[in-house]
């Protein structure tokens, strides 16, 4: 437990401190930009709880690592340190979170000042009208990071993907890269109250190319990012089933065409 209250603290202190700092900023009118004020906060933000809670981040590819060009990161999703460790490993980017995170203090106003995209998801045009703003953003070289299950999973099996992300990523024309984080559940469980020292792994598969597709292919490009992603936690971590069936679930998508070079 003694880990558990340090993280806390580490929690409250930092998004005090680095949250107020943003929102001193945009009061002060200081203009966003790279390696501005509003990318190196999050970074810190995340460097001070990863070293709070012990924990250490791997990253492994980066082929989706262009700095200023237009990606879409696709990523699972089983624990709330899902969100620090890609701020650790990743370019500057902007979230498409949940609308009931822009409610926590300081943390919800400080986020959207960083780019974050809040949507609601029980509200179906009001969500698809903020993946029209972040596809905007995409298309002006700003990368954006979903994650495509829309909530915390218990276990790595991938759950169905919402197609939201993908009509997002297909309207950019940006390329899509899908993300395998691994190790985040044996640091903070979604069930328990806890944080434990540990490493996690991030993948960065080889990107997939949207040019030329079109709305009426988001299924098939949501079903190829699933099992690309499946696939790796299948073969490098052993996860069993590596995907969760859903009502509904078509059958395996026919190949999109061959990702674009990066």
């Amino acid at each position: 437990m003694f880990r558990t209250g340090i993280t806390f603290i580490a929690l409250l202190l930092g998004t005090l401190v680095f949250g107020s700092t943003v929102l001193v900023a945009q009061l002060l009118g200081v203009k966003q930009g790279p390696d501005s004020i509003y990318e190196r906060c999050p970074r810190w933000w995340a460097w001070w709880l990863l070293r709070a809670a012990g924990v250490k981040v791997v990253l492994h590819g980066d082929d989706g690592l262009a700095k200023g060009a237009p990606r879409v990161y696709i990523a699972n999703h089983v624990s709330w340190f899902d969100i620090p460790s890609m701020i650790e490993v990743l370019p500057h980017y902007g979230f498409v979170a949940k609308r009931e995170l822009e409610k926590i203090p300081v943390f919800g106003a400080a986020a959207r000042g960083v780019g974050v995209i809040f949507i609601d998801r029980e509200n179906r045009k009001a969500a698809f009208g903020a993946y029209e703003e972040a596809a905007r953003n995409i298309a002006q070289g700003n990368p954006v990071l979903v994650y495509p299950e829309g909530t915390r999973g218990s276990t790595y099996s991938l759950r169905p993907f919402k197609k939201g992300p993908f009509v997002l990523a297909i309207a950019s024309q940006a390329p899509v890269v899908p993300v395998v984080i691994h190790g985040t559940i044996e640091v903070n469980p979604r069930e328990e109250f806890r944080a434990s020292p540990g490493t996690v792994h991030v993948h960065l598969l080889e990107p997939i190319s949207t040019v030329g597709l079109t709305y009426a292919d988001r299924e098939t490009l949501g079903e190829q990012v699933r099992e690309r992603m499946a696939e790796c936690l299948a073969t490098t971590y052993g996860v069993t089933p590596p995907m969760i069936a859903g009502e509904g679930r078509q059958p395996r998508a026919e190949p999109l065409p061959a990702p674009a070079s990066s």
